[in-house]
């Protein structure tokens, strides 16, 4: 006869081998974001801050991203699983020999903008020719390059491209008559170094006919064609997109978590509710089956404006339907 003590011994090892096993079994994923931790990434730490990739047994490691960091070279590295990044910079890669996917698209609508100030006599995009224009590189440069072969100005005579960092220090300083921004930051930046939204103009790449996709999520070909890779990165996605739903309900919640991920100590609640609270104007389908998809007709869009280039396009042919799959996003779907 086995004692009562002895039994209940008994058990509470079953329950710690099985929950050391559970551990154990927790699949790993990595992912690399674009740049440091803000609300453009808050669906990814909300998703850990809540629990949903925990719950979907998951062991996730979100690496953040900085100025000399390349998403496309960390995981052609192998140092990440799936990376954030924009369509140009990663189907430009694809053409230089990095076999990315797109596998889902967080972001349906573009941010970016050329912020500019009226005292600088830029009205209207025709007024940028003899401007200095600051422009982000490091990838992001491409839709920019793009849009200044559609309007027709060379970008080594007609107009002056000041490589900007990323700050919005040439505008503050009038060292450039525009800068890059994003709805979600710069912009913002901008404003509370004390310039009235009165006193700026901005061209949204959205309104103008040259956005491209932003904050896409990118594996390598390969791996696609690993059903194990597949159904864990399914995993990884739908939790993700949870904390995105998440993220654009609760503002509040989002800017807590991504505070609490900021290791810098840089980040505010408040900057971080409002980038929150604008981030979520570039997620339209949230709440939706459809956040996360990659729309074929969008994708087609971006890839077209990236060949329009003129004599110097962003990509010289078309990488067709294999540049993206919803594998993975049908996975998530299961």
């Amino acid at each position: 006869m086995i004692r009562s003590s002895q039994f209940t011994k008994g058990l509470l090892a079953l329950g710690v081998a099985a929950a050391c096993l559970g551990a154990q079994a927790a699949d790993k994923v990595t992912v690399q974001l674009k740049w440091v931790p803000q609300a453009q990434f808050a669906g990814y730490y909300m998703a850990a801050a809540k629990g949903f990739y925990k719950d979907a047994g998951l062991d996730v490691t979100i690496k953040p991203g900085g100025p000399d960091i390349a998403p496309t070279q960390v995981i052609a590295g192998k140092q990440a699983d799936i990376v954030v990044d924009w369509m140009p910079s990663a189907l430009a890669a694809r053409e230089a020999g990095v076999p990315l996917v797109n596998v889902a698209q967080v972001f349906n609508q573009s941010g970016l903008m050329l912020t500019c100030k009226k005292s600088s006599g830029v009205a209207s995009p025709k007024d940028f020719k003899g401007k200095t224009l600051g422009v982000w590189y490091g990838g992001n440069e491409y839709p920019f390059l793009n849009w200044m072969g559609k309007l027709g100005l060379k970008t080594d005579s007609d107009i002056k491209i000041l490589k900007q960092g990323f700050n919005v220090d040439p505008l503050l300083q009038n060292q450039a008559a525009c800068i890059s921004t994003m709805i979600y930051n710069e912009y913002w930046q901008v404003v509370d170094a004390g310039v009235k939204e009165k006193d700026l103009v901005t061209f949204f790449y959205e309104k103008e006919g040259v956005a491209t996709l932003e904050d896409g999520l990118y594996v390598l070909e390969d791996n696609l064609k690993d059903p194990a890779f597949v159904a864990r990165m399914g995993k990884f996605l739908k939790a993700t997109l949870k904390g995105w739903d998440a993220a654009v309900k609760d503002p509040d919640g989002a800017a807590k978590a991504v505070v609490a991920a900021d290791t810098s100590g840089s980040a505010s609640l408040k900057v971080q509710k409002r980038q929150m609270e604008n981030v979520a104007k570039l997620i339209t389908n949230a709440g939706t089956k459809k956040i996360g998809y990659l729309e074929p007709a969008a994708y087609e869009r971006t890839v077209k404006v990236l060949l329009a280039g003129g004599s110097d396009p962003v990509i010289k042919k078309d990488p067709g339907k294999a540049a993206y799959s919803h594998a993975i996003y049908d996975a998530a779907q299961k």
